[in-house]
């Protein structure tokens, strides 16, 4: 099952739906209905109208997320071409709740920020019980120059719109192997990044086991899984996103997302 947010018209209240190739059925109303049904707290059987995908603005599948977890040096490529060890366990930051944003973006580039970089992801969506309830298709946007000059890097990885994901969430049941899934990236119509999620140094359950060593992962809770090569900031000379570039990621079977940059 796909499971989307999305408006009707600008300014409208969030629906709910459930994706069916060109179609939208919507099951409830507000923001937190997708959120609502990881839990458990509710269906998807109302049928409150559909629409056609066409027709529709898709909003992040879970536009009020609980935490946002994130893996950096997840990929070997990726760790070496950013000419780091690798590490002996995951490695764990945060990105601010604010960074989501639709899968469509825009991405919006702070004043401050002079080194802005992508990150193809997949990415988990927490259910009940901590399980990995869905996955989708997020874009670990980086300001290089800030998260190379702070200790911490809830500035470069975690300022507004850095977030981007989608389009929908695909429920587990219907991603039997999430390690065994294409990944590939796009800038401007250039392929950047070709990979597959069987290389992921940690794996998905391996990642979820160790932050619930220390957190509760709760329904709503995300979790981005690390990025493999071909980042704007490995290349030489690097590459960064500049205002009107187009990104374009595909995982699998899960869809895209293709947001600009402003």
């Amino acid at each position: 099952m796909k499971l989307a947010t999305f408006i009707t018209d600008p300014g409208s209240e969030p629906l709910g739906g459930v994706v069916s190739g060109e179609r939208v059925r919507a099951f409830a109303r507000g923001a937190d209905a997708v959120r609502d049904v990881l839990a458990g707290r509710i269906g998807t059987d109302t049928d409150l109208g559909e629409y056609g995908l066409a027709d529709v603005k898709l909003l992040a599948p879970i536009p009020n997320p609980g935490t946002i977890y994130a893996i950096g040096l997840n990929y070997a490529d990726h760790i070496a071409e950013m000419g780091h060890d690798s590490p002996a366990w995951p490695t764990v930051f945060l990105k601010v709740a604010s960074s989501a944003t639709a899968p469509g973006g825009p991405v919006v580039k702070p004043a401050v920020v002079t080194q802005l970089d992508y990150e193809g992801e997949l990415m988990i969506a927490i259910g009940s019980g901590g399980s990995a309830a869905a996955y989708c298709i997020a874009d670990d946007v980086t300001g290089r120059d800030l998260q190379g000059r702070e200790p911490q890097w809830v500035r470069g990885k975690g300022a507004d719109t850095f977030c981007p994901f989608g389009p929908w969430l695909t429920t587990a049941d219907e991603v039997p192997d999430p390690g065994g899934l294409t990944i590939k990236t796009w800038v401007n119509g250039e392929l950047r990044q070709s990979s597959n999620t069987s290389n992921l140094v940690f794996g998905v359950e391996t990642l979820l086991a160790f932050i619930s060593e220390t957190c509760t992962l709760r329904p709503g809770d995300l979790v981005l899984t690390g990025t493999p090569s071909g980042v704007g900031h490995g290349m030489k000379p690097p590459r960064y996103l500049q205002s009107g570039d187009t990104v374009r990621i595909e995982v699998g079977s899960l869809g895209h997302i293709e947001h600009s940059v402003s």
